[in-house]
């Protein structure tokens, strides 16, 4: 006579215990995967920023495709492009800094000054910290670069990474209708249509979030630079450069070019002008959440506030200010290919009860 045995464990317990080994495993595939990504970041890195930069220049390189424009001409001229915009810019910026970055630091200090004033001794830390601005920033440089290969200069590894990317951007525009077929070449035949469409998608992702997110940061700069002018405060252009820069950054970067922006009005415009350049700020980014992103982001890219943070979070933890950067387009990737993972594993929906 055969007895039954009762299971050891419930049934929730066991799905619950089997979750927790799938959790682990999934944790443990990402941790070794991150872990790769840091130890060759310097292949890494020009790689990740080549990928932002073919998403960014594809309808460019597409148009001169349509004006039937050699495939190798096309993607030199659409690098040429990057490298007069990019430069252009960066010259731009760099100079309106140099020209107004002593104005703006003696502007932030002044503002310490004052503040500290009226705080009393809760406020002498924000004066030192003025003060001590130069070192702090020179150890947090020496910091970051403590990983860069010996024997180069960090701006070395800056130029040589840029070189790579460049080239990297080249061949990934001139090779990018083999992109499908290398990667069907690289998985099982079965698989191939599924790894093409997270692929895809995680690529429209990514394109959506950097054509996106340059032109909010144009506008945004554009409008609080203008308000600054009318407004008088000193060094606007070089303000209206650092929110451009730190645009690509979501909400932490706004919060800070913001701040800086209303502390360099209260120390030489007074009080009454650092309230207007508050109010411009905020109505600039609710212009920003309320109408650019709905209307300009692409919907691949729309997160949860809560997720974007957690994801700048880990990136600063990462990789530092270049793991801020790449956070979001990253996450905006994985976003797509889970939707795509759900949409052809997820379960079926029920049917509808018939009357």
């Amino acid at each position: 006579m055969q007895t039954s045995r009762a299971p050891l464990l419930p049934e929730p317990a066991r799905r619950f215990a089997a979750w927790c080994v799938v959790l682990l495993l999934a944790a443990g595939v990402a941790a070794v995967f991150i872990w790769l990504c840091v130890v060759f970041k310097t292949a890494v890195t020009p790689v990740l920023l080549a990928i932002l930069g073919a998403a960014l220049l594809g309808p460019l390189y597409r148009r001169l495709l349509q004006m039937k424009v050699r495939k190798g001409l096309a993607a030199a001229l659409t690098v040429l492009s990057i490298v007069v915009v990019v430069g252009g810019a960066a010259y731009i910026v760099a100079v309106a800094l140099v020209e107004t970055g002593d104005q703006i630091i003696s502007s932030l200090r002044q503002a310490a000054t004052d503040i500290a004033k009226h705080l009393g001794a809760a406020g002498t830390s924000l004066d030192d910290l003025a003060k001590n601005a130069k070192t702090l920033l020179e150890k947090f440089g020496g910091t970051a670069a403590s990983g860069v290969i010996s024997g180069l200069s960090v701006v070395g590894e800056m130029l040589a990474t840029a070189v790579l990317a460049l080239l990297l951007i080249f061949f990934f525009l001139k090779d990018s209708d083999r992109a499908a077929g290398a990667l069907r070449s690289l998985v099982p035949r079965s698989t191939g249509d599924l790894v093409e469409a997270m692929a895809r998608r995680a690529f429209e992702a990514v394109e959506g979030f950097m054509r996106g997110t340059t032109f909010v940061a144009f506008v945004d700069a554009l409008l609080i630079g203008i308000g600054l002018v009318i407004l008088d405060v000193p060094g606007a252009i070089g303000l209206a450069a650092l929110v451009f820069v730190t645009a690509y950054i979501p909400y932490l970067g706004a919060f800070f070019s913001g701040a800086v922006a209303v502390l360099v009005a209260l120390a030489d415009r007074g009080f009454v002008i650092a309230l207007w350049v508050f109010g411009i700020v905020l109505a600039v980014q609710a212009i920003e959440g309320n109408v650019l992103q709905p209307l300009v982001q692409s919907r691949t890219v729309q997160m949860h506030p809560a997720a974007v943070m957690l994801a700048i979070t880990a990136g600063a933890s990462v990789a530092g200010v270049l793991g801020m950067l790449l956070a979001v387009p990253l996450t905006a990737a994985a976003t797509g290919i889970l939707g795509v993972l759900r949409a052809r594993y997820g379960a079926p929906p029920e049917p509808a009860d018939e009357p």
